[in-house]
């Protein structure tokens, strides 16, 4: 599949899963530069939820740039390598200052 971008809210297919992983189908946020996403065949992207926080930055972050049907979250933590073929429609997309918090909030999770 081509055509996916940086920013993008998708559809994508997280099963099957393990533990504490997000599952099922949900939106994921894209964060991988968009040539990654042509010549890879993969993106890397973290999963949104739709469920009240209680964790806050870094662990979380709102979407507030997105015309999303819910009000919604980035969950940092459950950042992960998908290959194209489990990501669908695209939802929405994020602005470039959500994306830069939201490698920010990872950066704090990894320690750099």
């Amino acid at each position: 599949m081509a055509g996916i971008l940086r920013g993008e809210i998708r559809w994508a297919d997280l099963n099957p899963t393990r533990g504490n992983e997000q599952s099922g189908l949900r939106p994921v946020l894209v964060l991988s530069h968009d040539v990654f996403n042509e010549r890879s065949g993969t993106v890397i992207a973290t999963a949104l939820t739709s469920q009240p926080q209680k964790a806050g930055f870094p662990l979380t972050i709102p979407i507030e740039s997105a015309a999303l049907p819910k009000k919604s979250w980035v969950k940092i933590s459950q950042i992960r390598t998908l290959s194209v073929e489990r990501v669908g429609k695209k939802i929405g997309s994020v602005s470039t200052e959500e994306i830069m918090r939201v490698i920010e909030g990872l950066n704090e999770i990894i320690g750099r």
